[in-house]
């Protein structure tokens, strides 16, 4: 997710109702005379057994709304293996510190434009101009220090990724945020504390901490039980 705690499918439409004679004319009345009003008695058709409706799924309770819910749905505790997106979820934890997951959500598109998609070799090479550009930009979060360390954060990846392969091979050995937090400290990134590495485990997967109850939780358990190793 998006913050220490601890974003939906198409509603299936129901079954059209039918007569309970299927495809039956209509009763006429008699000839030559009034004719009688009769009752066709309507039912539904048997309800299909099946995934039960978007709207009725029980959910961790912070996705209550917009954009929460699709985030929650599609994304939170969704496995992440990708280096960039990795990368992105870091840096949006980071911009998150005193303020909502809400709000980095609506601000997501604008960050991912004013940080060229997250592109960390790109973003390692911003200069002072480029600071001075994401300062001016209304649409995102424009705090100094949070920015800075976003653009260190960069080129510390760019070292962790030639010792350790990868940033994703790196990230997915821890499974405490503690350590995970004092590592990255000690490797030079910034806006990583305990907190905020909490809720990028979160996001990223590497804990599922779903509410017990919430369909996600149990979906992410079964998938993580039929991955095959890596």
């Amino acid at each position: 997710m998006g913050w220490a705690i601890e974003t939906e499918p198409a509603r299936r439409r129901g079954p059209p109702r039918v007569a309970t004679r299927l495809g039956a004319p209509a009763p006429r009345a008699p000839a030559g005379g009034r004719g009688v009003r009769r009752r066709v008695k309507r039912v539904s058709a048997p309800r299909r057994r099946g995934t039960p409706s978007a709207a009725r799924r029980h959910r961790c309770a912070w996705a209550s709304r917009e954009p929460l819910l699709s985030y929650h749905d599609s994304e939170w505790g969704q496995p992440v293996h990708d280096d960039r997106l990795l990368f992105e979820f870091l840096i949006l934890e980071g911009m998150q510190a005193g303020l909502s997951w809400e709000t980095v959500l609506r601000k997501r598109d604008a960050f991912r434009r004013a940080f060229v998609n997250f592109n960390p070799a790109r973003v390692a090479n911003f200069t002072s101009k480029d600071v001075t550009r994401l300062m001016n930009d209304e649409a995102i979060i424009r705090n100094r220090a949070k920015i800075d360390a976003a653009i260190g954060n960069a080129k510390a990846l760019a070292v962790l990724q030639k010792e350790s392969g990868s940033f994703d091979r790196y990230v997915w050995e821890f499974d405490d945020k503690d350590a995970l937090s004092k590592d990255l400290k000690k490797r030079g990134f910034r806006f990583v504390g305990p907190t905020i590495v909490e809720s990028f485990m979160q996001a990223v997967g590497i804990r599922n901490d779903h509410e017990r109850g919430c369909y996600r939780r149990a979906e992410l358990t079964r998938a993580r039980a039929t991955r095959p190793a890596r």
